[in-house]
């Protein structure tokens, strides 16, 4: 520290040394433009002091991914399903949507997902975003017990989102086998997984003509496929309140029986469906090669390429539908 001339302090960094006796002082720079506390941090190293780093002063105790449930929970946010399930904020919407990024993430059991979220067992910091911080397996199947009374005002509303008069409504059945003893629904049936022998639970899936899933239903699991014809329409009619839909299906849902005994009566209700191959067979040895009657009421579905390849004919049949528009 030197005092300049009009009393003013400046600071330099100096050295000294002893020449033939005499003490020698050579200025190596002024440092008077430093904040304070760099100063007082370069005098107490000159004096000896010594400091410890903030790297080694700290010790790195567990380190938590966040990126990936930042984007998911970003996204579910974005899409509006938070309040689809409920306006408000509650434990239980907390719970459900802790079971979603779950399962995008890293599916797994309840018990599982559980741990994940315990702050002492924690994988990332979803538990945290959601602050379900100590919550357990009984925890999430009574969260969805209470998703479970939400379900008709979240599909009324996904109805009233991706549905409307005159579209087309995607319907199909699928199985799934299950493990246990407890499961009002369970039923021997057809396993679509290869698990012969084993409980069955079927559920019908509901989509717009984008594929966008708009209602589920469950069923035992030796319902048959067509006979959950019926509660799909009563729910696009009656919930849905839309009085005009094209169904398309495959055939083994839209049979003839089916679709004369249940949507040709209905005013409204057109549909799109394949003919089975027995059926195809019939069109073909009637009178030619797939020649309709003049008063056959099925439709046949064709494809013309723009640029055939040479020789090959303009026009191919590719699937034989039935329609109802």
């Amino acid at each position: 520290m030197l005092l300049g001339p009009l009393g003013h302090i400046a600071y330099a960094g100096r050295r000294s040394n002893r020449q033939d006796g005499k003490v020698k002082n050579e200025t190596l720079g002024n440092i008077s433009h430093l904040p304070p506390h760099l100063i007082d941090l370069i005098r107490r190293t000159l004096c000896g002091d010594t400091f410890v780093s903030a790297h080694d002063n700290l010790a790195i105790l567990r380190s938590r991914p966040h990126g990936h449930v930042a984007a998911v929970l970003g996204v579910l946010e974005k899409l509006g399903l938070p309040r689809l399930m409920s306006p408000r904020r509650s434990p239980e919407r907390d719970r459900c949507m802790a079971l979603i990024v779950s399962r995008l993430l890293a599916a797994g059991s309840k018990l599982a997902t559980a741990r994940t979220l315990h702050p002492e067992t924690a994988t990332s910091t979803l538990g945290e975003r959601l602050a379900l911080d100590d919550v357990s397996a009984e925890d999430f199947y009574e969260a969805m017990d209470w998703l479970l009374q939400r379900q008709e005002a979240m599909e009324k509303a996904l109805a009233q989102r991706h549905l409307h008069d005159g579209a087309l409504v995607l319907y199909d059945v699928t199985s799934s086998y299950l493990e246990g003893r407890h499961c009002e629904l369970a039923r021997r049936g057809y396993s679509r997984d290869g698990r012969k022998g084993t409980l069955q639970i079927v559920y019908g899936l509901l989509c717009n003509a984008e594929g966008c899933p708009v209602a589920v239903e469950v069923y035992a699991g030796n319902t048959a496929d067509p006979t959950t014809l019926s509660d799909q329409i009563a729910k696009l009619r009656t919930r849905f309140a839309l009085r005009r839909v094209v169904f398309v299906a495959d055939r083994g849902l839209l049979t003839s029986a089916r679709i004369d005994s249940e949507l040709r009566p209905v005013s409204g209700l057109d549909w799109v469906s394949a003919l089975r191959s027995r059926e195809v067979r019939q069109l073909a040895d009637q009178d030619g090669p797939l020649q309709l009657s003049l008063f056959d009421r099925r439709d046949l579905a064709e494809i013309r390429h723009p640029d055939p390849a040479p020789g090959a004919p303009l026009t191919t049949s590719s699937r034989c539908i039935t329609s109802g528009a």
